[in-house]
C-alpha cells in the first residue's frame, strides 16, 4: 500500500467472520489501513466455505468480503496462541470482533482484556442485538436482524406478507456503520490519545435504513408503516419490457411536472398532458391504473436497456433492473473501472466490483482476498521478531497453522 492512503498508519487486528464484520474491516482496508485478519488454523473464517458452488478453494462469498487483508493463524483457544494475539494487539490500533453472544469472553478477549495491554487501543464489538438488554444472548444473522430492525415489515406487496429486502443490510449495513465509528475514534485517539470501546446492535443498525420509510408512515411510532410495493404513485413503479425475462424491467420515478411532460414526450403520447384523467398530481393518482397501462403499452415494445436510455437521456428518472450478471456486464461500470478481474497466485483470475468512495488524494487498488494464513510468517517476523526456528516450534506445536508449506508450494509471490 501506498504512504498516499487516507487510513496509512492504522493498523487492525481484525477476528471477524462471515460479513457484518468482515465488511467493516475490507472498507478500512480499502481506505489504507493494514487489515490483519486473524483465523483459526486449518479452517478460518467459516465464510471461507460458506455457499460454495464453484469450487474455489475459497467461496466466492468470502472473496468478496476479505479483499485487501493479510491472514495470520492463530489458536485461541490455546494458551500460547492466545497470549501471541495479546502480544500482537499492544501493537495495533484497532480491534474488531464479531463472534456470537459470550463466545470472544470465553476466549478471554474481551475489552478490559485488551485495553489492560494497550489503553489507546480501540475495541470494536458487533452483536446481533447488543451487548446489553433482554435480547443480548440471541443469536443473528443477516434477516434475523432485518427482521428485528424492520425492514422485512416494510418490504413486499400491501397484500402480501413481508419480504425478505435482497440486499444484506444486516450485516454489511452495520459494517459500514462500524467503519464510519472506527474512523471517528481514531481521530479521537490522534488528537487525545485515549482509545475506547465500539459497541454496535445489527439490529439498531438496520433502523437506520428505515428512516425515510418510518417517516413517511410512522407517525413517530404510533403505528406501523406499510408495506408498499413497487409502485409508490402514478409514475412510480416497475414496467415489463422485451423479452420479458424474470429480471426485464424498467423502474420509473417521474416525480416532478417537467419529468410527466417530457415522459409523454418520449412515449410518443405528447397528448396526455393536457387530457383531463391526468391533467394534475391528482388526477394521475386516480387514474393511475389507466396511466400506467399506456406506460406499460410503450416499455413492452423495447428491452429494458432501450427503455432507460429513452427516458434517462430526456431527463426523466429510469433504470433498467440490472441484475447480478447485468452489473458485470455493464459498460457504464466497467468504463468506470467498478468491475475488478484479480489475479490469485496459483488460482483462477476471479471478478469483483470495486469501492465506491473515490478519493482524489487517496487510492487503494483492490487485492485479492488473502489464502489462509497467507502472512503467518511476514506478520509474525515483523510485529513479534520470531525467527524462522521458533515459527516451526509454534507450527509444530498446533499454535499457528502450517499454511506456509502450501504458500510455498503454490507461488513465492504475494497473493
Amino acid at each position: 500500500m501506498t504512504s498516499t492512503t487516507a487510513l496509512d498508519g492504522m493498523r487492525i487486528l481484525d477476528l471477524t467472520q462471515y460479513e457484518a464484520g468482515t465488511s467493516c474491516t475490507q472498507a478500512l482496508a480499502w481506505l489504507g489501513a493494514d487489515v490483519v485478519k486473524v483465523e483459526r488454523p486449518g479452517s478460518g473464517d467459516p465464510g471461507r466455505g460458506a455457499f460454495d458452488e464453484y469450487g474455489f478453494e475459497d467461496s466466492e462469498y468470502f472473496l468478496n468480503w476479505n479483499s485487501n487483508k493479510r491472514s495470520v493463524t492463530l489458536a485461541l483457544d490455546q494458551p500460547r496462541g492466545r497470549e501471541l494475539l495479546l502480544e500482537m494487539a499492544e501493537r495495533f490500533d484497532v480491534f474488531v470482533e464479531n463472534f456470537g453472544p459470550g463466545v470472544i469472553e470465553k476466549l478471554g478477549l474481551g475489552a478490559d482484556v485488551l485495553r489492560e495491554r494497550n489503553p489507546k487501543l480501540i475495541y470494536a464489538s458487533i452483536k446481533g442485538f447488543g451487548a446489553s438488554g433482554p435480547y443480548s444472548e440471541y443469536k443473528c444473522f443477516d434477516s434475523v436482524a432485518q427482521a428485528a430492525g424492520g425492514a422485512l415489515s416494510v418490504t413486499g406487496d400491501p397484500d402480501g406478507p413481508p419480504v425478505r429486502p435482497g440486499a444484506t443490510i444486516g450485516d454489511s449495513g452495520t459494517g459500514m456503520q462500524m467503519a464510519l465509528a472506527i474512523v471517528a475514534a481514531y481521530v479521537h485517539v490522534l488528537r487525545t490519545g485515549e482509545g475506547q470501546v465500539i459497541e454496535l446492535s445489527m439490529q439498531e443498525a438496520v433502523t437506520y435504513y428505515l428512516r425515510t420509510t418510518i417517516a413517511l408512515g410512522s407517525r413517530f411510532g404510533s403505528r406501523a408503516a406499510r408495506r408498499q410495493g413497487n409502485g409508490i404513485g402514478a409514475l412510480v413503479n416497475l414496467y415489463p419490457c422485451r423479452p420479458f425475462g424474470p429480471n426485464d424491467y424498467l423502474y420509473i420515478m417521474a416525480l416532478a411536472p417537467r419529468m410527466w411532460t417530457t415522459l409523454c414526450d418520449v412515449i410518443g403520447r405528447p397528448e396526455l398532458v393536457s387530457d383531463e384523467r391526468f391533467a394534475s398530481s391528482r388526477a394521475r393518482l386516480d387514474n393511475r391504473d389507466e396511466l400506467q397501462a399506456i406506460v406499460t403499452e410503450w416499455t413492452r415494445g423495447r428491452t429494458k436497456q432501450e427503455a432507460m436510455t429513452a427516458l434517462a437521456s430526456a431527463g426523466v428518472p429510469a433504470s433498467a433492473v440490472f441484475d447480478t450478471k447485468d452489473l458485470f456486464d455493464d459498460p457504464h461500470l466497467n468504463e468506470r473501472g467498478f468491475v475488478k478481474s484479480l489475479q490469485r497466485a496459483g488460482r483462477e483470475d476471479v471478478k469483483v466490483l470495486g469501492w465506491p468512495a473515490r478519493m482524489s488524494k487517496s487510492s487503494v487498488e483492490v487485492e485479492p482476498a488473502p489464502l489462509l494464513g497467507w502472512h503467518n510468517d511476514e506478520v509474525l517476523v515483523e510485529e513479534l521478531g520470531f525467527t524462522p526456528e521458533e515459527l516451526d516450534t509454534l507450527r509444530a506445536q498446533g499454535v499457528i497453522g502450517s499454511e506456509r508449506l502450501e504458500r510455498e508450494s503454490t507461488s513465492t509471490d504475494d497473493p
